[in-house]
């Protein structure tokens, strides 16, 4: 049994989510990395439809201005007026124009739904030879959701009966409507001409659909997802946070089949687009966001997050915060640094307890271990960069840039004052403020000549600890002589 290409899918994505209690439009609230209309359209992509058309509707043209920008291939239809969800298919369809062959309907705020599980509707939609198929699934528990009725001899659909209407026997059913639905395009056009708006809410139903169609003599079946989580929505945040945890489990469990290590999943968080080399090993407390990799045999944590960086084969990143950077082979880093943006780390490398660097590219077999700021910088291959040194990059208005060659050693509590270039070889002094080029090979020192002012502290500060400290130890040195 194979899916058949829709003629399109419909997102509804129109409502305002008013139970989130945020400024934030519903479909945009994120997870792993996407938000929540970005996970339904990842799913609706993988059934390759030749139209997929979102119904926006609520703070639209935040909605419209996010569709551009993650998938320019979407089309929109605009739900001026929130009238139920057979309006918003109902603009959907005008915007498409005569539809021939097979419509798929989601809902925007159901972000575990599967492109094989829509795979599956259609694929039952055609074999059966519906008018309609309405995705439903088995749960636990089904009070509040709408029950799925069948007929006992055929299996098909003959009601769907929110649990408010269900008599006791319907409430004991634990099959549920999900809100997804496969339509014949053509009998969904004419029905939709059909439905009334003489409810509670005076709106427009697209489940009264399936009675329209059904009265017709048209068949209405179903097709049941294998896990009743996929069809969950979002409401408020504690389904959001509910959702985060099963798709990051589902994101952990296939990256540990793949042959990744991950120490502790329930403190370990990644995205939709984290991807892993075979043997990377992730430690507790480690978030992984963005398009960020994790290379073969490399090892991530604990306590580290890595936002779009790259982790090489064989390095390690302990306590680490990183952004858009990249770590080379066999290098090290951390604990305790921050890798900003445009950082670039040779093979061999090391970035050590509290460095921080910025737009740096550092050699092969470089290291910067400890209490430094690396900004607007290129360092080359096998030098050492001394504690507690700053590239002092800013003078106010414009950035520029250090160059430190290959082979380089430099003291500690060194300042570099870009724009400044060290050569090849060189060497600098501790305590240096370097501000004019050092040649390859040479040796800088740009510090004061120390000066001892002695008796200041008995002058000045007569009568303080310090001073009468001063004044045992000069006894005891004369008693010693």
């Amino acid at each position: 049994m194979s899916a058949i290409r829709p003629a399109a899918v419909v997102v509804l994505a129109a409502g305002e989510g008013t139970r989130m209690k945020s400024a934030t439009p519903k479909v945009l609230h994120e997870l792993c990395g996407r938000t929540l209309v970005g996970h339904v359209l990842a799913a609706a992509r993988e059934l390759e439809p030749e139209n997929l058309v979102v119904v926006v509707g609520h703070a639209r043209e935040q909605v419209t201005a996010h569709l551009g920008a993650t998938d320019p291939g979407v089309r929109t239809a605009v739900q001026a007026e929130q009238n139920g969800t057979g309006h918003a298919v109902r603009m959907a369809l005008e915007e498409l124009g005569t539809v021939d062959g097979t419509v798929v309907v989601v809902c925007g705020d159901t972000p575990l739904l599967r492109g094989e599980t829509l795979r599956a509707l259609t694929a039952d939609h055609s074999a059966d030879g519906n008018a309609v198929t309405v995705l439903t699934a088995e749960v636990p528990d089904a009070t509040g959701y709408g029950r799925i009725v069948r007929d006992g001899a055929s299996g098909a659909v003959t009601a769907i009966v929110e649990h408010k209407d269900a008599s006791d026997s319907q409430r004991a059913i634990r099959e549920i409507n999900s809100g997804v639905f496969a339509f014949n395009g053509q009998l969904l056009a004419d029905a939709l001409g059909k439905v009334r708006t003489d409810n509670s809410q005076g709106e427009e139903y697209l489940t009264d659909v399936l009675g329209i169609l059904r009265e017709a003599g048209h068949r209405v079946g179903a097709s049941v997802a294998g896990d009743h989580r996929e069809i969950a929505g979002i409401n408020n945040r504690v389904q959001l946070s509910e959702a985060r945890r099963i798709l990051n489990d589902r994101l952990l469990t296939d990256a540990m089949l793949a042959g990744v290590t991950v120490i502790d999943p329930a403190t370990t968080w990644i995205d939709v687009d984290v991807t892993f080399a075979q043997d990377a090993v992730v430690h507790p407390g480690t978030q992984l966001h963005g398009t960020t990799h994790i290379g073969e045999g490399a090892e991530v944590g604990p306590n580290t997050r890595l936002t779009d960086t790259t982790v090489e084969a064989g390095a390690r990143v302990d306590n680490t915060v990183a952004v858009s950077s990249h770590i080379g082979p066999q290098a090290s880093v951390g604990p305790f640094a921050y890798l900003r943006p445009g950082t670039r780390l040779g093979a061999k490398g090391k970035i050590g307890t509290y460095v921080e660097t910025k737009n740096a590219t550092i050699g092969e077999g470089t290291k910067v271990p400890h209490l430094s700021y690396v900004g607007d910088a290129t360092i080359g291959e096998y030098t050492n960069i001394g504690a507690a040194s700053v590239f002092v990059n800013y003078d106010g208005k414009d950035k520029h840039h250090t160059t430190v060659g290959s082979h380089c050693r430099t003291g500690s509590d060194n300042m570099f004052v870009a724009p400044v270039t060290v050569g090849d070889g060189s060497y600098t002094a501790a305590g240096s403020v370097i501000t004019k080029d050092v040649p390859p090979g040479s040796l800088a020192v740009a510090r004061g000549q120390q000066r001892n002012i002695e008796g200041w502290v008995a002058r000045k500060r007569p009568g303080s600890a310090a001073a009468k400290a001063a004044e045992t130890a000069s006894r005891q040195g004369e008693s010693e002589n």
